[in-house]
């Protein structure tokens, strides 16, 4: 089978600003109340279950240096770049079900004047609980792209740090050799520094870090030279996946090169989503264990079903869960004499990613408006 799908693609690319918190917007909600206006009729729809899926992915760039073959003679290491090239590790994958409104499957609660009965919907017109003001349906934080590396050396950026010799030299083996005589220098005047034993001290605290702070700098992009230069960062994209069948899909591929790409972008390997129903809802039944019968004119809400939800990559599990669904199961209702009684109303609270009913009691006073 297919599976339709939605994909939003609200992507967050923003580097270095791990400092800042990722900001949420919650769903607005609303009480309906039966006016003349209105007719007495509260009009609400049920949900379909729709799934916020946030991939979280590691990119590395590595770059050689152009005296990588002298790394285990003047660096006395052998774990050198050797060659330029990208990758993309996918390292999180967090899945948040939420509801959207069903528009197809619109309801009205017919009341009679002077009723005070009373509903609580999304801005979306989905039904979240009656005679009782529902929460704010708040969406999970997304995160924000995370660039961790902040003093970054640019390629050829050791150049800042030799003299005309080196330059005019043509011999690969003599610029390696005097890179690496410039290297223990830089050394040794950091040694010298700390030891406070330099001919030339700096006069207070601010001033030492500040040339401790330079000559690290240096270090590290003589250093570059030999070793090559790996930069990292983490990069989070969210995308909204709305099932309504079994299927297996391409939810976007992932690319060594682009990383997240399109899902008809063959650069990437595909990453794919599939649902698999594992639980067809049943009808409820009665102490006698007899399927109850649909009330007249009842309040409807769903009855979920379940269904595996799995990502993967290549042969990689990435995620793999059982999710209840609102569009995997069934319908049933509640009987609005429940809802109406004037001595003791009752409330009922509705779950706002599936529309299941969550809740149900004796209104309290400070409940009716």
């Amino acid at each position: 089978m297919t599976t339709r799908k939605i994909i939003l693609g609200a992507a967050f690319t923003i580097a270095g600003l791990s400092a800042m918190a990722p900001q949420t917007v919650a769903q607005q909600t609303r009480l309906l109340t039966a006016e003349k206006h209105n007719e007495y009729g509260l009009v609400y729809s049920l949900p379909l279950t729709a799934l916020r899926i946030e991939v979280e992915a590691r990119h590395e760039s590595r770059k050689a240096g152009p005296y990588w073959q002298y790394a285990k003679k003047y660096i006395g290491t052998d774990q050198a770049v050797t060659h330029d090239s990208e990758s993309w590790t996918i390292t999180r994958v967090k899945v948040t079900p939420y509801g959207v409104s069903d528009n197809s499957r619109q309801y009205l609660m017919q009341l009679k004047p002077g009723a005070t009965t009373y509903i609580g919907v999304g801005d979306d017109g989905m039904l979240l609980s009656i005679n009782r003001r529902p929460e704010a349906v708040k969406p999970s934080p997304m995160a924000v792209s995370n660039d961790e590396k902040t003093d970054r050396i640019a390629p050829g950026e050791y150049l800042q740090y030799v003299d005309e010799d080196f330059i005019a030299s043509q011999s690969s083996a003599k610029q390696a050799r005097m890179l690496a005589e410039n290297l223990m220098e830089i050394r040794d005047a950091k040694v010298s520094l700390t030891r406070g034993t330099a001919d030339s001290m700096p006069t207070d605290g601010r001033q030492l870090e500040l040339m401790l702070n330079s000559l690290a700098h240096q270090e590290a992009a003589m250093t570059s030279a030999f070793l090559g230069i790996t930069d990292s960062e983490t990069v989070v994209r969210t995308y909204t996946f709305l099932p309504e069948e079994e299927g297996n899909s391409v939810l976007f591929r992932l690319s060594d090169f682009s990383g997240f790409v399109e899902p008809d972008d063959y650069s990437g390997a595909a990453v794919r989503v599939n649902v698999k129903i594992t639980d067809a809802a049943q009808l409820p039944v009665d102490a006698k264990g007899e399927t109850k019968k649909l009330p007249k004119d009842a309040v409807m809400y769903c009855i979920p079903g379940s269904a595996q939800v799995t990502l993967t990559l290549d042969d990689t599990v990435l995620y793999d869960s059982e999710l209840d669904f609102a569009q995997f199961g069934m319908e049933f209702g509640l009987n609005p004499v429940l809802f109406t009684d004037k001595k003791s109303p009752s409330y009922a609270i509705f779950d706002p990613s599936t529309g299941a009913l969550k809740e149900i009691g004796v209104t309290r006073e400070e409940d009716i408006p």
